[in-house]
């Protein structure tokens, strides 16, 4: 049994991709420590990056040769200004110097020490080899990024998870299936998000927990204001248009607003018609990933290509179904979302490299309706059963991303994984649990079977499905 935080599942970094940006950000910053550790750090004067697999076969559209670059320059993707990466990477590029852990230069030349190697490493899809050099000795070390910013070591992976299992069972209510949270649900009397919260307690105060929550849903707020108030063309080639400063030009109107609380407040006073409430959704997911797309500051949720999904399903919560709502509320989303996709994570997968997309909008849509379901009044119970429609009506969604960039079809989806949250959360509120067919286990199970079927060329290396019927040439 492993135990996966609400915050393990909702990352803040930086885009496009949490399997092939963050985590080998990540795993960069985690081979500086080694080399720390060795005692070697300030004897390397030469580093090699091999990247394998997926990384290698859609990494120049996912950026991960610019997140190894700045994570060796110890740079950290939750707080670097993101305006200050471009000043990074242009510098290596054109003095062929890297600032290692921000302490000395050494040799770097991108196109020379960065290696796309397309073979696949046998334990993951998502490998990369770190090879640093001395005058007379030399250190490897390979790590692998496992979907949604985790990375593990083939090596330790099975310690990992032992040490995952002696620290839940210190939790109150340690959680490995959907059943065991209808089970401590029933048993208490208490909601998802409450069984959730005092797991989390055991592992942080209560302050930093009401501070994180809300620290992930300002910067999910920002991203979407951010995206919303932006214009222009999209970066990678693809000359993508962005369409949420449109939408919300057009949905806005002359309502006047001088910050992203007061435009929420603004939002409540538009039109709330089905067809504008579609408009706003997609809006807000639109903005989200075309900040992504744009190596701008998300929320992994659970992943950068899907991060739309939950801060459009919570801010229709907000700005169309409940005026009143608060942080409380806000926060009961969070935690109950978290676990959800921590179920996914641990018995499914949670990387398109790995699953498709079903992996990643479909895991997301599936957190954003189990929890819209609950801070709607919903049982447990129905809360999983939102959950499941979500996921079913995903199942076997591939990743196929042109040009290997999270742009197209990747935008797009987000919006509408968090048109079917919405619509799975109702559908949900009107079913009797006592008539459900499929349990959450059961769709979760499911979904890892068919990621394991599914041809090789759909789970993102950008060789199948509109990754080939359509190309750069043609856009």
């Amino acid at each position: 049994m492993e135990y996966i935080s609400a915050f393990d599942m909702l990352k803040i970094g930086i885009g496009p991709s949490s399997s092939h940006t963050l985590g080998p950000w990540r795993a960069a910053e985690a081979f500086i420590k080694e080399l720390k550790t060795q005692n070697i750090l300030d004897k390397i004067i030469h580093i090699q990056v091999d990247l394998y697999g997926s990384l290698s076969l859609t990494g120049k559209g996912h950026a991960t040769d610019l997140a190894v670059m700045l994570g060796l320059s110890g740079a950290d993707p939750e707080f670097i200004p993101v305006e200050s990466i471009d000043v990074v990477i242009s510098a290596i590029n054109k003095n062929k110097q890297l600032y290692l852990a921000n302490k000395f230069f050494i040799d770097f030349n991108p196109s020379r020490d960065i290696i796309f190697n397309k073979n696949f490493l046998p334990f993951h899809a998502n490998g990369l080899t770190f090879t640093a050099k001395g005058a007379s000795q030399s250190y490897t070390s390979t790590f692998y990024s496992v979907g949604g910013g985790f990375i593990t070591k083939e090596e330790t992976a099975q310690k990992e998870q032992e040490e995952c299992y002696e620290i839940i069972n210190t939790f109150p209510y340690p959680i490995d299936s959907a059943n065991d949270l209808l089970k401590y649900c029933f048993q208490t009397g208490k909601k998802i998000s409450e069984i959730v919260y005092e797991n989390e307690k055991s592992v942080r105060n209560e302050e930093e927990i009401h501070n994180e929550l809300l620290r992930i849903w300002h910067t999910m707020l920002e991203c979407i204001y951010i995206g919303c108030h932006t214009e222009g063309i999209l970066p990678g080639g693809l000359k993508v248009r962005r369409r949420a400063y449109d939408i919300h030009k057009k949905l806005i109107g002359v309502v006047p607003y001088d910050s992203p609380t007061s435009w929420i407040e603004s939002i409540k006073m538009t039109s709330s018609s089905f067809r504008d409430t579609l408009k706003w959704v997609s809006c807000f997911s639109l903005a989200v990933n075309e900040v992504n797309a744009s190596l701008g500051r998300v929320v992994t949720a659970p992943t950068n290509g899907s991060a739309g999904v939950i801060p459009s399903v919570i801010l229709y919560y907000l700005t169309i179904e409940n005026h009143q709502a608060t942080n409380i509320q806000i926060k009961q989303f969070l935690l109950t979302a978290g676990v959800i996709g921590s179920l996914f994570k641990k018995h499914a997968t949670i990387s398109a490299a790995m699953g498709g997309c079903q992996a990643e909008i479909g895991v997301s849509s599936a957190m954003a309706a189990g929890a819209l379901c609950e801070v709607m009044g919903g049982t447990p119970e129905q809360a999983l059963i939102a959950a499941e429609i979500a996921m079913e009506h995903h199942l076997g969604l591939t990743c196929d991303p042109i040009g290997g960039l999270v742009q197209i079809p990747c935008i797009e989806r987000n919006a509408m994984g968090a048109i079917k949250a919405i619509n799975a959360a109702e559908l949900a509120l009107e079913t009797d649990p006592r008539n459900a067919k499929v349990p959450l286990d059961k769709v979760i199970h499911t979904m890892w079977e068919t990621a394991q079927d599914m041809n090789t060329k759909y789970k993102e290396t950008s060789e199948g499905g509109l990754a080939v019927a359509v190309n750069i040439a043609d856009c």
